[in-house]
C-alpha cells in the first residue's frame, strides 16, 4: 500500500505544474502589457530572450494564457452603457442551462455570462449604446429565450474598475 501511495504522490508531482516567481512575474507583466516585446518581457523578468520565450510558450501550453486581445474603450466606440442582468430560469438541469448559454454566448451586447448562486440563476453583463437598445435587447432577445422568467436589471453608473490584473499569490512553487 506504502508503495502504491508513494508512486500516486510522484504521479501527482509529475503530473501537477508548479510555477514559481519568475512565471508569475511574466503573468503579471503580459496581464499589464500584453503587447510587450520578448526581449522587453526577458530583461523585465531578469531572464535570457530564448528562456523568457520557452516559459511564456510553456504557460500558454498550460492554459493560464488564455489568449491576447486588444481592449477597447466602451464609450469611445459608443457602447457606453452597462447593464448587468440577473436572470432566474425554470427547470432547472443541464440541458436547460446548456440552452440558455447557447443562446446567450449569440447575443452580440453580451460580454460576460456567469452561472451563479442565490436568488439568480445567470448573471450577464451586457453593454448597448442606449436604454433603447437595451429595451430592445431585454425584449427581442433576453426575454425571448423560453427557459427564462425572470429579469432583474441593474445599471452600472460609472466603471471604477472592469479588468485585473488578477492576483498570482496562489501560484507559489519553486
Amino acid at each position: 500500500m506504502l508503495r502504491d501511495r508513494a508512486a500516486f504522490v510522484q504521479y501527482l508531482v509529475m503530473e501537477t505544474p508548479i510555477y514559481d516567481k519568475i512565471d508569475r512575474a511574466i503573468l503579471s507583466r503580459l496581464q499589464q502589457e500584453g503587447r510587450i516585446a520578448n526581449v522587453e518581457l526577458a530583461e523585465a523578468v531578469s531572464l535570457s530572450p530564448s528562456s523568457c520565450l520557452r516559459r511564456t510558450k510553456a504557460l500558454e501550453a498550460d492554459g493560464l494564457i488564455a489568449g491576447y486581445r486588444a481592449e477597447l474603450d466602451r464609450e469611445r466606440i459608443g457602447l457606453g452603457f452597462t447593464v448587468f442582468i440577473s436572470l432566474t430560469v425554470e427547470r432547472h438541469s443541464r440541458a436547460t442551462s446548456r440552452e440558455i448559454e447557447t443562446a446567450l454566448t449569440a447575443i452580440p451586447a453580451v460580454v460576460a455570462c456567469h452561472v451563479v448562486s442565490g436568488e439568480a440563476d445567470f448573471l450577464v453583463e451586457a453593454v448597448v449604446p442606449s436604454l433603447a437598445q437595451y429595451e430592445q435587447l431585454l425584449l427581442d432577445q433576453i426575454l425571448a429565450i423560453d427557459p427564462v422568467t425572470s429579469v432583474r436589471s441593474t445599471f452600472a453608473i460609472r466603471t471604477v474598475l472592469s479588468r485585473g490584473p488578477l492576483p498570482l499569490d496562489q501560484l507559489s512553487g519553486r
